[in-house]
């Protein structure tokens, strides 16, 4: 008997400003996997999140599984995936970061591989170079991590913020490794003691859930923005009508394009059609914190 899954794993915001590299938030915007055991590779995308033009062997769900199972001697069987994603690609919101870890989980059940969410953590955030979206798409809720130089993931989970979040998803495309080409190679001590120290603030604000602190040290980042800033459509703009509606505070998700606020959860709806006044061309969602991470579904069980 082969079995069918459903893997279902959160999308993510990354740094919160100055968390970088670092602090990451799930969110309630999901990437969905269905699996069964085949006799050669598909991969179908039913999402407008996802491109249509498919070359297996370049596709980032194969290429971490396979790579996933060869890290403990296993060879991956050929599947059928079904694909749906509510996170646009190259936006700032964990798409890559989701899909590795849905990629891990896909191995992991297939290959019986048996590992542990220490595990999970470690691959995950050695695919992807560092901890903070990794990390919270697989445990949910907000993760201050680190990740030494073995690769080794220490997080400390934060749950049960009382806040809503709205993303401002722009019409453009900015992947990652565009947006690090603009950052310093290097910062004069002094400032780099101000940024680390506005990161430190940060961390124990959310620990605290301090919201007004939050939204301070949110908007007080001095590690990417001050770099990234110019490459974002509106970035100005919305900071500045998202703190007259009532936020918190607003920064960038990730390395952007897309830009996050942090806002009372009383405010949601009537700050979101505020938003959507000042800002036709941006797509305008009101999410929350996912609490679950990485969930899997036996489906059924069907005959081989």
């Amino acid at each position: 008997m082969s079995k069918k899954w459903q893997i279902t794993v959160p999308g993510s915001t990354a740094n919160l400003g100055p968390g970088f590299d670092s602090i990451g938030l799930s969110l309630n915007l999901y990437l969905d996997l269905t699996v069964s055991l085949a006799d050669q590779w598909e991969i179908t995308h039913v999402s407008d999140h996802l491109p249509q033009d498919i070359v297996i062997e370049e596709h980032l769900i194969y290429t971490i599984a396979r790579e996933t199972a060869a890290r403990f001697n296993k060879e991956l069987p050929p599947c059928r995936v079904v694909m749906r994603s509510e996170l646009p690609f190259a936006r700032g919101l964990g798409s890559s970061a989701a899909a590795i870890v849905a990629a891990i989980e896909l191995a992991n059940l297939v290959c019986d591989l048996q590992l542990t969410t220490q595990d999970k953590l470690n691959i995950s955030s050695q695919i992807e170079g560092h901890p903070d979206n990794a990390s919270a798409s697989v445990l949910g809720g907000l993760t201050i991590s680190q990740m030494d130089e073995q690769g080794i993931v220490d997080t400390i989970p934060v749950t049960d913020l009382d806040a809503s979040f709205v993303v401002f998803i722009p019409k453009v495309e900015l992947k990652t490794s565009e947006a690090r080409k603009v950052l310093p190679e290097q910062f004069e001590r002094g400032y780099a003691v101000r940024a680390s120290a506005n990161a430190n603030m940060l961390a124990a604000s959310l620990i605290a859930k301090d919201y007004v602190r939050i939204g301070r040290y949110m908007e007080s980042d001095l590690f990417h923005e001050p770099f990234r800033s110019a490459l974002i459509p509106n970035f100005d703009e919305i900071h500045r009508v998202a703190k007259e509606a009532g936020a918190y505070g607003t920064a960038l998700s990730g390395a952007g394009p897309t830009v996050i606020s942090i806002i009372p959860p009383a405010i949601g709806n009537q700050f979101v059609l505020t938003m959507k006044k000042y800002f036709p061309k941006h797509e305008i969602i009101l999410t929350k914190a996912d609490h679950q991470g990485i969930s899997v579904q036996v489906l059924n069980d069907v005959p081989a």
